[in-house]
């Protein structure tokens, strides 16, 4: 009976990346902008209907007290066509990016702001560390850096439904560099990347459970550490870079400076410190475009901090302070 469960769930599996697969190549001859909007109306059209669609109010709400409940219900309704147009762009993520910096007033859908900050960190001989957060098509920055020759590992949490996760792995190793999963034993190989001097992008907009406590939005919230305490072993850069979802189906990269992060008494970066100025340069891009962010996603977990670890906290995310380039 064990063997023939385990034979059909992976004849289930098969089946299900094969209905993933036709999906995508449908998608794929519609073209990239009638995908997105295809997907973009799906989910803002059935929004309503989806149980997690009350986390995204309920995190709206509570992020933007006082806010008109129309205003919040638009937000809401933003995000989710922008996970819908997101989804749908996976099967175009091969041909999504054509910026071209050495012709940067050609036609295209992609702008990017900040490239001389992927230059030099293509050229400074030195790892470096990038962070991101799910707005607007987040995939973009990796393969911008993938289609410059940066050397670059991105840092990946694989969908829950293991056909997904096999069928948007295939995508992604078509368009990007290297990949990292987010699972047990994963900061090593990411140590490994930075040691040959490469680079790590990673999102950090999502709960962590063994995470230190930053300010978000108004409220304590998990955040994991690795960027902050990596910065601290190896004194790299570390950069910010967001994707804006702009009219007419195109997009725009902004590439931050360098930070300048907090440091301790001795002079070294504080781990704590560093992952709370970056959460403030994430929740800077979430102000101003908040349709454009994943609010679904359950971030905030009050009954997982304790109080010890609440009052370590800063009450405020500090400033962020960009050094000179």
């Amino acid at each position: 009976m064990r063997r023939l469960k385990a034979i059909a769930a992976r004849a289930g599996a098969a089946v299900m990346i094969g209905l993933i697969r036709a999906l995508f190549a449908s998608l794929r001859l519609l073209g990239p902008e009638r995908s997105s909007d295809l997907g973009g109306w799906l989910l803002r059209t059935a929004s309503p209907l989806i149980p997690v669609n009350r986390v995204a109010l309920a995190n709206i709400r509570a992020a933007f007290p006082g806010m008109a409940e129309p205003e919040v219900r638009r937000i809401a309704r933003g995000a989710w066509e922008n996970l819908g147009r997101t989804a749908a762009e996976y099967a175009h993520l091969k041909t999504l990016f054509d910026y071209d910096y050495l012709h940067p007033d050609a036609p295209s859908r992609v702008e990017v702001e900040g490239i001389e900050h992927f230059i030099a960190l293509k050229d400074d001989a030195k790892p470096g560390l990038i962070f991101s957060a799910h707005l607007a098509n987040w995939e973009l920055p990796a393969i911008c850096a993938q289609a410059y020759d940066l050397d670059t590992t991105a840092v990946f949490r694989a969908p829950n439904d293991p056909a997904i996760a096999a069928v948007v792995h295939e995508i992604r190793s078509g368009a990007m560099g290297g990949l990292a999963a987010a699972k047990q034993g994963a900061a090593f190989a990411m140590q490994g990347v930075l040691e040959r001097d490469g680079h790590l992008g990673m999102l950090i907009d999502q709960h962590f459970t063994r995470g230190v406590v930053v300010p978000f939005m108004g409220r304590p919230a998990l955040t994991n550490p690795i960027l902050g305490k990596f910065a601290r072993r190896f004194e790299c850069p570390v950069h910010g870079v967001r994707v804006i979802r702009l009219p007419n189906q195109r997009f725009r990269l902004q590439l931050t400076p360098p930070l300048d992060l907090p440091r301790d008494a001795q002079g070294e970066i504080d781990v704590q410190g560093a992952m709370a100025m970056m959460t403030a340069v994430v929740e800077g891009w979430v102000r101003e475009h908040p349709e454009q962010w994943l609010w679904m996603h359950r971030r905030w977990r009050p009954n997982m901090i304790s109080a010890a670890a609440a009052a370590e906290a800063p009450a405020v995310a500090p400033s962020p302070v960009f050094k000179a380039t």
